[in-house]
């Protein structure tokens, strides 16, 4: 384990180097690993696992996503199975379902994470706010978590092109004594970049929070505000969206990935500099006590029972359909459509 500073403050991170996958492997080598779940993070980390010569299975319900399991190379009776029964082939059960899925499945599958099996999550959710969902582990087995910085595709994707995304890890219950060994070698597995430790209550409450905030809801709520801004002051769509959202996504992103703001901000134009500098402070002051009543709301479980009531709703997903729908048909995404379609690569 290494010891990084990260903006002054010293952190332990697991490298691939320090942590390889032959040591991986090793360690798990007599376990057969069930992932409970073929819909975002599944597919990533299943797939990867088996590219990387661990001993794995899958657990999907019959349906659409079983049938792109068959199609990714998954065998019935073999390799894919119910579920139940990849749960209790399983000697670490890699639960990657929906939140509300886990909730729903719960019941079926806690008999059969017997004595000595391991419990494996990629989020803190189910865990951190049980009392909300029912999900209380057997305290006769490992609980981890590895929890990757992206979505399932992203991890694939990454993995594929020879790279790594970064993930948390954390250990919940060390039964067997040997839990830190078993979540670094999956994290090392599933094809992370770097690992960091963490807890599943931090995970659970800074996840929500950065889809609530910077990652999903925030970015939205300005990029549109900013957007209607323009348009109801003359501006044409093309021109409001380029501005707000085609500039940020295809030219300042990747210089500021790869290089940071100061970076950015010194390669901008002086008059961008100064405006940026000026205006920083005050988006600031507005946002960050939307972001600190975000957080109590996270943090209090208000927001986890919030999904699991809507969830639990017998027409969500219609309803929810119906929000995507008017998010794709806003003008602004309208607009995104036409601008894709123009640019070079596409031409």
């Amino acid at each position: 384990m290494a010891q990084m500073n990260f903006g002054g403050v010293i952190e332990t991170v697991v490298t691939r180097e320090e942590f390889p996958l032959e040591k991986a492997r090793e360690i798990l080598k007599n376990e057969t690993i069930a992932v409970l779940g073929y819909g975002v993070q599944g597919p990533g980390q299943s797939l990867n696992l088996r590219d990387n010569g661990f001993n794995v299975i899958v657990g999907q319900r019959p349906g659409k996503t079983y049938e792109k399991a068959v199609a990714d190379g998954w065998v019935p009776g073999k390799t894919l199975f119910s579920i139940e029964e990849a749960a209790e082939r399983g000697t670490i059960v890699m639960c990657l379902l929906s939140d509300a899925a886990v909730m729903a499945v719960w019941p079926t599958i806690k008999p059969h994470l017997t004595a000595g099996k391991t419990l494996y999550f990629s989020h803190g959710f189910a865990i951190t706010w049980s009392d909300r969902t029912g999900c209380v582990p057997p305290s006769d087995i490992d609980v981890i978590m590895v929890a990757p910085k992206g979505s399932g595709t992203s991890l694939r994707t990454m993995f594929l092109e020879g790279r790594g995304l970064n993930s948390s890890y954390a250990v919940y219950q060390d039964v067997s004594g040997k839990a830190v060994d078993k979540v670094l070698s999956l994290g090392i597995g599933i094809g992370s970049g770097y690992l960091f430790e963490t807890t599943f209550q931090r995970e659970a409450t800074s996840d929500l929070t950065g889809e609530r905030g910077s990652l999903m809801g925030a970015i939205q709520g300005l990029l549109l505000a900013q957007y209607e801004v323009l348009r109801e002051n003359g501006h044409t769509p093309s021109e409001a969206f380029n501005e707000t959202v085609e500039e940020l996504t295809q030219s300042l992103m990747p210089l500021f990935a790869a290089k940071g703001m100061d970076w950015m901000y010194a390669n901008c134009s002086t008059t961008a500099q100064r405006g940026a500098l000026d205006w920083m402070g005050p988006f600031h002051d507005a946002i960050k006590p939307v972001v600190q009543k975000l957080y109590a709301s996270v943090k209090s479980g208000h927001e986890a029972q919030i999904s699991i009531d809507s969830n639990s709703q017998p027409d969500y997903r219609e309803k929810l359909n119906e929000e995507l729908r008017q998010l794709r048909e806003s003008e602004m995404w309208q607009t995104a459509v036409t601008v894709r379609k123009l640019r070079p690569e596409n031409n």
